[in-house]
């Protein structure tokens, strides 16, 4: 974890919170306690006036169709049409409230920016800087991150707002992995976060 945190300009910062949706958080036992901290992140962003965006994943018609075959991750999701746009299982988490003012997106693979318009929007807002928060800590938090470090994002990752099904796996990647690309913090840092 990083000790010492350089603050950041609330205004050129978004809070970044991915797949908080009811058909994932299934996966993690602990899934009240991972909810509360992201709710903690969203309040510490709605007070300091931090951009808010909620990434889901979930799927069309059109957009199962065009899953291919090969596509290990994605091939059974198209064959069985799950995670339809509008099933409750693929809306963010009722716990997180969603404003007129935050950007939401729908993605159809596993990193945030994939399949999104979410870079132009932030870079439209003024955001260089992230605080990255969701599950899986081995998909979307590992890919939404190496594709935010390309842009030059100052990114910050929530170890404790953040899961993976494999705990050894969350261990490595906050651990060993992420902080090459990225401070890695719990929520508890944010207030020194932004000045």
């Amino acid at each position: 974890m990083t000790d010492i945190l350089t603050p950041t300009d609330p205004a050129r910062t978004a809070l970044v919170l991915m797949d908080f949706q009811p058909g994932g958080l299934g996966m993690f036992p602990d899934a009240e306690t991972l909810l509360a901290r992201a709710g903690d992140a969203l309040a510490w962003a709605r007070k300091t006036q931090v951009e808010v965006c909620f990434v889901r994943v979930a799927f069309t018609e059109q957009d199962h169709q065009a899953i291919p075959t090969h596509n290990k991750t994605f091939a059974p999701v198209g064959q069985h049409r799950l995670f339809g746009v509008d099933a409750p299982e693929t809306q963010v988490h009722p716990s997180l409230d969603i404003r007129e003012e935050d950007l939401v997106v729908r993605k159809t693979r596993v990193g945030a920016f994939s399949t999104t318009d979410l870079h132009t929007r932030l870079h439209a807002r003024g955001i260089d800087t992230l605080v990255l928060a969701g599950i899986a800590t081995s998909g979307a938090v590992l890919s939404t991150l190496r594709h935010a470090a390309d842009p030059d994002y100052r990114t910050f990752v929530l170890a404790d707002a953040t899961a993976d099904p494999d705990t050894e796996i969350h261990r490595v990647l906050t651990e060993k992995i992420f902080p090459t690309q990225a401070d890695v913090i719990t929520t508890p840092d944010l207030p020194a976060l932004a000045f």
